[in-house]
């Protein structure tokens, strides 16, 4: 019996930074659609750790530890064990005892979404420290590095649900640390402070805009396109001119947060489809959409 392929014939367009859309990617081929790899946001380490670092030599000191994204938990759990490391060999006997790291080694544990098996299980952070993340990525990839008991919620997965647990709601006086890219929402930072909690951020990654031509991925004819971040969908529309900007806010747009898709929406995007979390919430979404439409010959090629 052949395996069925919802996708069949649909080229749908995977904009998650280079070394982080391969599960995605293979999960569409999978299902008989064609990837066109357009990635639209490019994630690299601080240029200068050394902060990063004096920071988590610190971390005892803190009560709570929250991870906004995968990238968060990667970059920053890379950083954590690197620094106990460090201490482990006793090798804090000059001002730059941590080793720097071009993030090759992060890049390569981020490929498929998961750490190496030899920092499973491994638990570096302060016993008496709470971890929480926002979304049940961050959830998952902080169980690769074996941090098992995380607050996160369960329903909605952004800073306002974090910030509803109850967990969370009786701050004051804490020390917290938000592990972060550069830049980002400043809700979770600015209520926790308005709560009495004492706020610092550990910038354990950055993001950049990459250089793309625009011109290459209408060429691709996409069928449906998955947007997983506001940032990435704005330097989406940034980079198209006019005639590109109609072309391409014709085709479905698959994102999966409903802040995503308000500012598809306002930017003009025709039919945005809010799916579920992570590359299972966007598959689920996908499929569900080109069975809906299979007998009306989706995907009007550009």
């Amino acid at each position: 019996m052949m395996q069925q392929q919802p996708l069949a014939g649909l080229n749908i367009v995977v904009t998650r930074p280079r070394g982080q859309a391969k599960n995605l990617a293979q999960c569409i081929m999978q299902a008989g659609g064609q990837v066109i790899l357009f990635p639209l946001l490019e994630i690299s380490p601080v240029l200068d750790p050394q902060s990063l670092y004096a920071l988590i030599a610190r971390l005892h000191e803190f009560n709570l530890a929250i991870f906004v994204s995968p990238n968060a938990v990667r970059y920053g759990m890379e950083a954590i064990i690197t620094a106990s490391n460090a201490v482990s060999s006793s090798q804090l006997s000059s001002p730059s005892f941590f080793p720097l790291t071009d993030g090759s080694d992060i890049s390569n544990k981020a490929e498929d979404g998961h750490a190496n098996v030899s920092t499973k299980q491994y638990n570096a952070l302060p016993a008496a420290l709470k971890i929480a993340a926002v979304g049940q990525g961050s959830v998952r990839a902080l169980h690769d590095y074996g941090v098992i008991n995380v607050i996160a919620p369960q329903d909605r997965f952004d800073s306002e649900a974090l910030l509803a647990l109850p967990e969370l709601k009786q701050t004051a006086g804490w020390r917290v640390v938000i592990f972060r890219g550069n830049g980002g929402r400043k809700l979770l930072g600015d209520t926790l402070n308005a709560r009495g909690a004492e706020v610092e951020y550990a910038t354990c990654y950055q993001r950049a805009k990459p250089h793309q031509n625009a011109t290459m991925l209408i060429a691709g004819s996409p069928d449906a396109i998955t947007v997983t971040s506001s940032e990435a969908l704005g330097y989406l529309w940034d980079m198209l001119d006019s005639m590109a900007k109609k072309q391409l806010a014709a085709v479905p747009l698959f994102v999966p947060h409903a802040r995503i898709a308000e500012t598809a929406h306002k930017l003009g995007w025709s039919e945005v489809v809010l799916t579920g979390e992570g590359d299972d919430g966007l598959m689920s979404g996908l499929i569900a959409w080109a069975k809906r439409n299979a007998s009306n010959k989706i995907g009007n090629k550009l």
